[in-house]
């Protein structure tokens, strides 16, 4: 029998070692688990974006209609493997409910305050690590003036909610990024978001809890659960049984299928998504980019370059569509100017935890008082790592969280 702890942590991505640190700090006893190792699922290879400018959820009418055109195109930015599995057929009426303006414009402002919470909390620790965090911005490129048009759309809702974007002409854009090609007919420019080495940050901070005394169990797979009225007891994985007085779930894509132990249903559909890694050419882009068409994200970090992006709903499916993977080599020459001969040192895939309204689920099961939930973050989780974490530290500790998170909770979807 394992020795009773305070905190359970399920799961070694960025949600769970940011809310490993804060509890820690709290002074909390903690113990986290990890199917595999840390960082070795999507908080590994993904882009690596803080993005504040990003709190637009991924449900939205413009998200739908275009869906519908590219779902069944297996190179589309957005596509689901054709299969018949009853949770994804529940969780796609649940986005299409989502996809209303009403419910987009009720979650900018909540998605706004938290990234823009956990920039200022980045900014913290990038003191205590070197993680590659940089806040220089980040410009989005449009190769039509239809999707220019629709940008632009954007940035103004944007600009309701406090932010400044920068919309720039063909010209404005190459003046700024001279490897930007002729083709791209303009960009919006924001000024708040960030970027960093992902794989360095989550690594590097959980050594650094480790040192505050968190216990890290790497190659431990939770198994099952023993409950009792609304308390979860006992833990149970492949290493032996735990005796929390509290768990918190951040096991991503996996979270679903754990809580089906405890008889609850989460929303959270495994959506895959793609990187490619290059030795950083001689022409290279200042700050990150997004090309808007192909939804790809183009990131400079330190040594390399990282190109990322795509969407696929195909279950836990980790297999290389090799299609999915050219077209987004296809849209970085379609963009840019930086050599033909790439040197790929690395291909990755990911399955990033996807919710229907695109918000994540943070706050205490109403089913078990002694349960966190902090997963559902989809493209998000870098960026909503910190101040998940600390969310979880204060609402484990009983304080007031600063955020009305009702619309985090679990519970929505009932």
């Amino acid at each position: 029998m394992k020795k009773r702890e305070s905190v359970l942590i399920i799961g070694g991505g960025v949600i769970g070692v940011c809310s490993a640190y804060y509890l820690a700090e709290r002074g909390m006893t903690v113990t986290l688990v990890e199917r595999d190792d840390i960082c070795s699922g999507c908080s590994y290879g993904n882009a690596g974006l803080i993005v504040p400018s990003h709190s637009v959820p991924l449900a939205t009418p413009k998200t739908l209609a275009k869906g519908l055109k590219w779902l069944w195109d297996v190179e589309s930015p957005f596509y689901i493997r054709p299969r018949f599995d009853l949770a994804l057929l529940s969780w796609l009426l649940q986005f299409r409910a989502a996809c209303r303006e009403a419910k987009v414009r009720q979650a900018v402002p909540l998605l706004r305050d938290l990234q823009r919470a956990s920039v200022a909390l980045y900014g913290e620790l990038a003191s205590l690590l070197d993680f590659g965090y940089r806040q220089v911005g980040m410009l989005t490129l449009f190769k039509s003036g239809r999707d220019l048009e629709e940008g632009v759309h954007d940035a103004e809702l944007l600009r309701e909610h406090g932010f400044a974007p920068q919309v720039l002409d063909q010209g404005a854009v190459r003046e700024r990024e001279p490897c930007v090609r002729p083709e791209v007919v303009g960009g919006i420019y924001c000024d708040e978001d960030a970027h960093l080495d992902p794989s360095k940050f989550v690594t590097g901070l959980a050594r650094l809890v480790e040192g505050k005394g968190v216990r890290i169990q790497r190659k431990t797979e939770v198994i099952g659960f023993e409950v009792s009225g609304r308390k979860v007891l006992k833990v149970k994985t492949t290493k032996g049984d735990f005796q929390p007085e509290q768990v918190v779930l951040a096991a991503g894509a996996w979270s679903a299928l754990l809580a089906r132990d405890l008889k609850i249903k989460l929303p959270v559909q495994p959506a895959k998504g793609y990187s490619i890694t290059v030795r950083r050419p001689d022409r290279c882009p200042s700050v990150p980019l997004i090309l808007s068409e192909a939804r790809v994200a183009v990131t400079p970090l330190n040594c390399v370059l990282r190109f990322a992006g795509t969407l696929e709903l195909a279950g836990f499916d980790l297999s290389i569509n090799r299609r999915r993977v050219q077209a987004i080599l296809r849209a970085i020459r379609e963009h840019l100017q930086i050599g033909d001969e790439l040197e790929q040192l690395e291909l990755w895939r990911g399955l990033r935890p996807c919710t229907p309204d695109g918000l994540p689920i943070v706050g205490r099961s109403g089913s078990y008082e002694n349960l966190i939930f902090a997963t559902g973050h989809g493209t998000l989780g870098m960026s909503l790592g910190p101040i998940t974490g600390k969310l979880v530290a204060q609402i484990a500790s009983g304080e007031k969280t600063g955020f009305d998170l009702t619309s985090l909770k679990s519970e929505r979807f009932q």
